[in-house]
């Protein structure tokens, strides 16, 4: 067992780094092997298989700081990877065991055994990254390897809008593959929001008729159903947001008698977050009626067993100054804005319990509203770090996506043009402060502990479409899916620095350009190939 796997050569400098590893002193000839299933298999770990297989035919990768290594002498050859897994069992949820052990020797057969085919997803992503150009061959260096991994955190996650700009389905499958390279297993598909509604409704067609950009920019269901399949295969989950009843500007394109304070102006700000304003009427009956349809709709084109509410950033103004709103709050003395809200997420949070699916929502639920969620929701904070530790005090499972430390959009300035400053939620979230981030910190109780499920960065599409997404996400991202998977610290309890990390975070950032991704680059070349070289004394 070690715990200074960054000064390892970079044959071992896999991110994220295991739970446990132990090296030899050999070096293993691997350009000529196979990868097969003993005993069960699935078709999850099938897939796996033929993909890495093409994955490992495809590179001959070499890191950085090896660039002058040249050829090493191999005392050994691999024949073959064996794959084992407990159960075939492809259910992938908050309980999924995606545990793996990996075994490779001097000369033979190396073995993978897994408790899940998604155990066997993560050992073979692992695998790859050992497998390095060697001259005109490749290699495995440093062998007998052995390796005993288990994430820290089972979520681990990418909050992704698409309703600001539309992004491609090939670039949203680009995503899950980046994903995957990281080991992150979730991705919370933030698809509509007040600027468009780019997935087709079979209940209300006139909801992306009328509010997706253009029918190009449409997710039908046949590409929801390749995203969840490719997603899948991948060990990902899709988590489906529809947020309620605030960011709902563009419903009211198709049902406009649902609707409060659509697109004011020109003091939108009074009324929303941003242009354009817009929020379903709470005071109609109509409007808990359309959103339950919309969750009865899409629980059953989703899968997944957790489906996301919103119910973030609320604006009361919309609804006090509404002359429906007053007409019946006039006639119904006792109820107020907040009674009707507190009814509205009260309504629609039973509906989705009658679906069997568990609700996920955004912290203002629980602390800016009267409403008090059932103990079974999960509450993704944002606001400050005080959010986790209030959330779990009360016994609610959390995941944090902390502003300030995992909005990835943070740090390109306004977007408003009449307005020359910076953004809400600047600066930049360099890849070393999103490593800092301890979504523990200052929590102590053991139970309140395992209540953090982990943890999600977040790219809000204000700024952002398929032609930027890739060094928006890479490898600032890859830094969160770190500390997810494998905690901030060591199996000796040492807090892991960004300045040790670094040359492995290089590593990869280079490894994913190789495999398609247009990761942004972390500093020059010549720090990567020297490292330490380049920190500040």
């Amino acid at each position: 067992m070690i715990g200074f796997l960054a000064a390892l050569p970079s044959a071992l400098a896999l991110w994220p780094i295991p739970r446990t590893l132990t090296q030899g002193t050999s070096n293993t000839r691997a350009d000529q092997f196979s990868i097969s299933a003993e005993g069960k298999s699935s078709p999850v770990i099938q897939n796996a298989i033929g993909r890495y297989l093409q994955i490992i035919s495809d590179e001959s990768f070499v890191a950085p700081v090896d660039y002058k290594r040249g050829t090493v002498k191999t005392s050994g050859t691999l024949n073959s990877l064996v794959v084992s897994v407990k159960s075939t069992d492809e259910t992938l949820d908050l309980n999924t065991d995606e545990s793996y052990t990996l075994d490779i020797p001097v000369n033979g057969k190396a073995s993978l055994k897994a408790q899940s085919p998604y155990g066997v997803v993560r050992g073979l992503e692992t695998f790859s990254q050992l497998v390095t150009g060697n001259g005109y061959s490749k290699a495995i260096l440093n062998t007998p390897v052995h390796i005993e991994d288990s994430p820290v955190y089972p979520h681990r996650g990418l909050s992704f809008d698409t309703s600001r700009n539309f992004y491609s389905v090939k670039s949203i499958l680009r995503i899950l593959d980046a994903m995957s390279y990281n080991k992150m297993n979730t991705f919370h598909w933030h698809v509509v929001d007040s600027h468009s509604w780019p997935i087709e409704s079979k209940t209300y067609p006139a909801l992306h008729q009328k509010g997706a950009y253009s029918s190009s920019m449409t997710y039908y269901y046949n590409d929801v159903k390749r995203i969840i399949k490719y997603a899948k295969d991948r060990g990902i989950r899709v988590i489906p947001e529809f947020d309620v009843p605030g960011h709902t500007y563009i419903v009211g394109q198709a049902l406009p008698d649902i609707m409060s304070c659509t697109n004011k102006l020109p003091n939108w700000d009074h009324y929303a977050a941003e242009p354009p304003s817009g929020q379903l009427n709470i005071a109609k009956p109509e409007s808990i009626e359309f959103t339950n349809n919309i969750v009865s709709e899409y629980v059953k084109l989703f899968p997944d067993n957790v489906f996301h509410l919103g119910g973030d950033e609320v604006n009361r103004n919309c609804w006090s100054e509404d002359p429906d709103v007053q007409k019946y709050l006039a006639a119904h003395p006792g109820e107020d804005v907040e009674s009707l809200l507190v009814n509205f997420y009260a309504k629609v949070h039973d509906h989705l319990a009658t679906t069997g699916k568990t609700a996920y929502t955004w912290e203002e639920t629980l602390f800016h509203s009267k409403y008090v969620p059932d103990n079974s929701t999960i509450l993704q904070v944002w606001i400050d770090q005080t959010s986790v530790q209030k959330a779990v005090a009360q016994g609610y499972r959390v995941v944090s996506s902390s502003y300030d430390s995992y909005y990835l959009d943070c740090g390109h300035g306004a977007w408003l043009p009449n307005w020359d400053g910076n953004s809400w939620c600047d600066p930049f979230k360099t890849w070393m402060h999103v490593y800092n981030y301890d979504v523990a910190a200052n929590i102590t109780d053991p139970a309140q502990k395992k209540l953090i499920l982990g943890t999600e960065v977040a790219l809000w599409s204000e700024q952002s479409d398929e032609h930027v997404i890739d060094a928006r996400l890479w490898p600032r991202a890859s830094a969160m899916a770190e500390t997810a998977w494998s905690g901030k610290s060591d199996v000796s309890g040492r807090v892991r620095t960004t300045g040790e990390v670094a040359s492995r975070l290089h590593e990869q950032r280079y490894r994913m350009v190789g495999r398609g991704i247009e990761a942004e680059p972390m500093q020059p070349l010549w720090c990567a190939r020297n490292p330490g070289a380049c920190n500040l004394p």
